[in-house]
C-alpha cells in the first residue's frame, strides 16, 4: 500500500468500490469518514475525492438530517436493480451489434468461445449443490467475451463505471437467481447464434432482452428476499 496520505482517489475508489460491490459495506451503512481512512490507511483528502465520485455514479447516496448529511451505501431496490440492469443490457447490445459486424473468422472464433462457456454454465447451473461464485463467473465469462470484442475504449468506459452495480445484485442473489439459469443459458445461446450469423440487430435486441428478463426475475427474488438498505 502507497505511504498513508499518498495513495491516489483512483485507488481509494477502487476499493471502496470493491468493498459495496461484494457486500463488505452492506446497503444502508453509514460511511463515516475516519473510520473508512483507518481501514483503507489513506488520509481524508484522497477518500473524500472517491467518496464523492462514487456518489456520482450512484453506489453512495447524501440522506440529509436534521444536523447534516450523511453518507451511505446506496440501498438495493427493485427500482435500482431495474434501471442498472436496463442500462448494462443497452451497453451490452451495442457491443453485440458491432460483435457482429466483425470479420466472419473472428465471428466464428468469438461465438466459439462463447458456446464453450455457456456449456460450462449450464453443466455448472445443473449441479446439485451448484458453486456459485462459479455460476457467477462464467456468466460474467460470456458476457465479456463479446463485449471485449466489440466495444470501443467509450463504450468499455461506459460499461466499466456501470457493469460493477448490476454485479453487486447478482453476487447478493446469485443463490436466489439460480434456479432460472436454464432460461438465461438458452437467451445466451440466441445471442450467440445471432453474432455467429452476422446479424447485428438481431445480437442487439438479444442482448437486451436477456438483460430486461433478468431485471424481471431479479425483481420477483427481492419482492420476495427483501430489499436490502432502505429506511
Amino acid at each position: 500500500m502507497s505511504p498513508r496520505g499518498r495513495q491516489r482517489p483512483a485507488d481509494v475508489y477502487s476499493q471502496l468500490r470493491d468493498l459495496i460491490v461484494h457486500g463488505r459495506l452492506a446497503a444502508g451503512a453509514r460511511l463515516v469518514e475516519l473510520e473508512l481512512a483507518a481501514r483503507l490507511g489513506v488520509s481524508r483528502t484522497p477518500l473524500r475525492a472517491a467518496l464523492q465520485r462514487l456518489q456520482q455514479v450512484g453506489y453512495v447516496v447524501d440522506t440529509p438530517t436534521l444536523q447534516q448529511s450523511r453518507l451511505v451505501v446506496a440501498p438495493m431496490t427493485q427500482d435500482d436493480a431495474r434501471e442498472v440492469f436496463h442500462l448494462v443490457g443497452t451497453l451490452e447490445g451495442l457491443a453485440a451489434y458491432q460483435s457482429a459486424q466483425l470479420a466472419a473468422a473472428d465471428r466464428a472464433r468469438l461465438a466459439a468461445e462463447m458456446k464453450r462457456t455457456n456449456a460450462a454454465l449450464k453443466l455448472a447451473s445443473a449441479e446439485r449443490h451448484p458453486e456459485y461464485d462459479r455460476l457467477f463467473e462464467l456468466d460474467e465469462r460470456f458476457h465479456g467475451s463479446f463485449v471485449a470484442a466489440g466495444a470501443g475504449p467509450r463504450l468499455r468506459a461506459l460499461h466499466g463505471a456501470v457493469k460493477p452495480q448490476a454485479e453487486r445484485y447478482e453476487r447478493l442473489y446469485v443463490n436466489l437467481l439460480a434456479p432460472e439459469l436454464a432460461t438465461s443459458v438458452a437467451e445466451h445461446d440466441r445471442i450467440r447464434r445471432a453474432i455467429r450469423a452476422g446479424k447485428p440487430r438481431e445480437a442487439q435486441t438479444a442482448v437486451q432482452s436477456n438483460w430486461r428478463n433478468a431485471a424481471d426475475r431479479l425483481g420477483k427474488v427481492i419482492e420476495r428476499a427483501g430489499e436490502r438498505g432502505t429506511w
